[in-house]
């Protein structure tokens, strides 16, 4: 028995130290070090086994537990980034967006746009847009055809922050600035560099050499991908720090919470769903895993008072993301 419970013991301070590893993606970019930025992917195995294994301690009445579990706190926050439970809000909303990748409504873009329209929201934000799919009664910026965004306030001023040359770069950016009330809001979409995966590129069979291969194959897609996504995000990252407006910033990074993408990208921002989410933020749903890969973060004078993933709507392998907020009347 003591040498299984050494054999847990090393295992648990092992599982720890990777958890720990994954808040260096604040710090070492991808370019750097990118292994940091892969454990990201597996924070709620790690998280899982870590909780499991301070169960074990408490049945076993072990006074390691205590430790294990003061030092377990330190996770509170990035667990929150995928699953939370925050309190209602007192205030009132008046404004409400979308973002939505809606995988060029190749599946039921009439069902699509029906959504959209009966969900009378203020701004959408679609990637993989493709033609299909529209919103009545508002203005469309559609400048590259993945990214749209619609909006039932006036549109200033738009412009392209990241252009695909489908070659070395697939990610798109979009900013328009919209007055709403009286005041200049920024609004960022975002569709980061996609890693095309397939369902069986990544199922495992249990066949040894197989399930090697392709697991060898997934890390040489993901370290080149990730590496792109620190010039990416160098791009949007400029966008958010020269508006002279307070941001919204909407999309799919196609990265996970306590990654370098969401650690940079929401620097200095709100993470909506922290502050206004319950349940779980998963929000693709192809994989039988919880992967959350859209998001919406605001400037800190935009008070979110509702965010919700919407999983009655399943027409695209992305749940779409509605939001709610404060915003003043000036």
């Amino acid at each position: 028995m003591k040498v299984f419970r050494l054999i847990i013991l090393i295992l648990h301070v092992g599982v720890l130290f990777l958890l720990l590893c994954t808040f260096l993606n604040a710090y070492v970019p991808p370019k750097i070090f990118p292994w940091f930025n892969l454990l990201s992917l597996g924070f709620p195995i790690f998280i899982a086994i870590y909780a499991i294994f301070t169960l074990f301690w408490l049945f076993s009445w072990k006074k390691r537990t205590f430790v294990f579990m003061l030092a377990g706190l330190i996770f509170l926050n990035p667990m929150q980034r995928w699953v939370n439970f925050s309190s209602g809000k007192k205030e009132s909303a008046n404004l409400k967006v979308i973002t939505f990748n809606v995988k060029a409504g190749l599946v039921g873009a009439s069902e699509i746009e029906k959504f959209l329209n009966n969900a009378n929201a203020d701004v959408v934000m679609l990637q993989e847009a493709g033609k299909n799919v529209s919103v009545k009664d508002t203005e469309v910026i559609n400048k590259n055809g993945i990214l749209k965004i619609f909006s039932k306030h006036k549109i200033i001023d738009s412009k392209e922050l990241i252009k695909s040359d489908y070659e070395n770069n697939n990610a798109y950016a979009s900013q328009a600035d919209i007055e709403i009330r009286g005041k200049i809001y920024r609004f960022i979409n975002i569709y980061l560099e996609p890693f095309k995966f397939e369902k069986g590129m990544i199922k495992i069979d249990g066949v040894k050499e197989e399930d090697e291969r392709k697991l060898k194959n997934i890390v040489k897609r993901l370290i080149p991908v990730f590496k792109k996504h620190q010039d990416q995000v160098r791009v949007v990252k400029d966008g958010i720090e020269n508006s002279p407006y307070p941001v919204i910033v909407m999309g799919d990074l196609n990265s996970v919470p306590n990654s370098y993408e969401y650690y940079h990208l929401s620097e200095g921002l709100e993470d909506a769903f922290l502050k206004a989410g319950k349940g779980s933020a998963t929000s693709f749903h192809d994989y039988k895993f919880p992967i959350r890969i859209d998001y919406i973060f605001t400037s800190k004078s935009i008070q979110p008072i509702t965010y919700k993933v919407d999983r009655t709507i399943k027409l695209s392998d992305h749940y779409p993301v509605v939001g709610t907020f404060s915003i003043s009347n000036e």
